[in-house]
């Protein structure tokens, strides 16, 4: 099998794309990923070697993630705007053979050293051509390379995530993995998505949420994906209103974003029949708010990268406002207390899940791995639910310190350790603290060393220049110390306190 086949067997005519006002029908896209997929393969790529994706929501990233896969290749998707030294951590983490770079990435990429990036051996330009390297329409000439077949449980994509398991890692999604929750996303209640849905794609495809819930559902069905590169809320209505979309999944800071557009006529929304929240938890009152200003019913899904990612859904339920439904088809879910024991039902338990989109580990991290995944196929996700007599799934916590900003995952240690760099820092710890818009935001507590001046800009202006943004802090309080237990360990449990949460 190969997931880049699900764009085969759609009318040639249908338009499959819309990037940066212009159409690409199926026959066109289909064309395209031949020809570069033949490039990849002339390149002396071979099947399980790594493809590094720098680039925004357009058609260059659809056709390179598409050849990449049925080049047999691994696609890693990576944020084209991340710091140069995030963006150099993942790629020697993954040992890319090859990186397709596009305009967003184009200024990040072209300022590395190559030399700390050995793995890398070809740089690919997305619409350019880059300095010692090859565009990809000077790559995609012929068409001759078949679409190489691969085991289903051959590695397709890794994505980044601090996840369930701490510091950002590599998830290892198969081709099955990814395939089967497209399936399982459309056999959930309602109507399904169909050929003649228009859906937007405003989450970044870098993003397992836009990747595969978006692009690969869509593209799965045949139909159009409207891809959105930088997002304005004010521009993003009209984008809806003129290409008549009509299914919308994103995280709560962009239903936040529209819910505060000022005089909006409320028929710009007129063709949307399905409006999805997930990557985050959704406050009930933007949901209100997006209700009584478009007549929409928002509804909240739940899930991770680790699971490809849609675990629960409540569409086609009467589950009650708050409730992320139930678990999608052939997903087995457990609550279960601290000694893994089944919970009753009205308490509280840590969500494990067990089914074929549950993934395949982390690249190359057995012990983190291990950390996650039991031996009998159970991922720990690290969040705390509970179920209602009527089996209505409620998010009420997380197990561990994680903090979700607009969608992505943020451990504080992995800030923390950025923190312990800063010379005039002798001390740090970081907490998620409510925000509006992003739904939480990093606050960082700091401990000065006697006699080195620094200012909260400061310690904003370093971390900035070492993580991405989401994960700098946003506040920066300078305190006398850090609490601490017995052992040393950070209680951060009193620092929410002091933020009332």
């Amino acid at each position: 099998m190969n997931l880049a086949t699900l764009i085969d067997d759609h009318p040639a005519e249908s338009i499959a794309l819309i990037s940066r006002g212009k159409p690409t029908d199926y026959g066109s896209l289909r064309d395209q990923v031949a020809r570069f997929r033949t490039g990849l393969i002339g390149l002396g790529l071979e099947p399980g070697d790594r493809v590094a994706i720098l680039a925004g929501n357009n058609r260059y990233f659809v056709v390179s993630y598409l050849a990449a896969l049925s080049a047999g290749l691994v696609a890693v998707p990576l944020n084209p705007t991340n710091p140069a030294a995030a963006m150099v951590g993942e790629l020697r983490t993954v040992g890319a053979r090859a990186v397709v770079v596009g305009p967003s990435g184009r200024a990040v990429f072209s300022g590395l050293d190559r030399a700390s990036i050995p793995t890398v051996e070809h740089v690919i330009g997305a619409g350019y051509v880059p300095d010692g390297g090859s565009s990809i329409e000077e790559l995609s000439t012929e068409i001759g390379a078949p679409v190489v077949d691969r085991d289903p449980d051959d590695p397709a994509v890794l994505i980044f995530t601090s996840g369930t398991a701490g510091a950002p890692r590599a998830a290892v999604l198969t081709h099955r993995n990814l395939l089967v929750n497209i399936r399982q996303t459309l056999a959930t209640g309602g109507e399904p998505t169909n050929s003649s849905d228009v859906l937007l794609a405003v989450l970044p495809l870098f993003h397992i949420f836009g990747l595969n819930v978006v692009l690969g559902v869509g593209l799965h069905v045949g139909a159009t994906v409207l891809l959105v590169e930088r997002f304005d809320p004010v521009s993003a209505l009209e984008a809806v209103e003129k290409h008549k979309v009509t299914t919308i999944l994103g995280p709560p800071t962009m239903w936040a974003a529209w819910a505060g557009v000022p005089g909006v006529d409320p028929s710009v929304m007129s063709s949307v029949r399905v409006a999805v929240s997930g990557a985050a938890k959704l406050p009930v009152e933007v949901a209100q708010a997006i209700e009584a200003k478009f007549g929409l019913h928002l509804e909240e899904g739940y899930g991770l990268t680790e699971a490809s990612p849609v675990v629960a859904s409540p569409r086609g339920t009467d589950a009650p406002p708050g409730s992320i439904g139930i678990p999608v088809p052939g997903l087995e879910l457990r609550l279960v207390d601290s000694e893994g024991h089944d919970v009753l039902v009205g308490d509280a338990g840590e969500v494990w899940v067990r089914g074929p989109n549950v993934f395949a580990g982390y690249w190359d991290d057995p012990e983190a791995t291990a950390a996650v995944l039991t031996e009998d196929g159970w991922l720990r996700t690290g969040d705390v639910a509970v179920v209602d007599d009527d089996g209505y799934l409620f998010l009420v916590d997380r197990a561990k310190d994680l903090i979700i900003v607009s969608g992505f995952n943020v451990y504080p240690a992995e800030v923390e350790a950025v923190l312990a760099d800063h010379p005039a820092i002798a001390a740090s710890a970081v907490v998620g603290v409510p925000h509006p818009y992003t739904g939480e935001a990093v606050k960082a507590y700091v401990v000065a060393r006697p006699g080195i001046p620094i200012e909260e800009e400061d310690v904003i202006a370093f971390c900035a220049e070492r993580l991405p943004g989401y994960k700098c802090p946003s506040k920066v309080w300078f305190v006398d110390d850090i609490p601490r237990g017995l052992t040393g360990k950070t209680l951060r449990f009193a620092l929410r306190e002091q933020e009332g949460g």
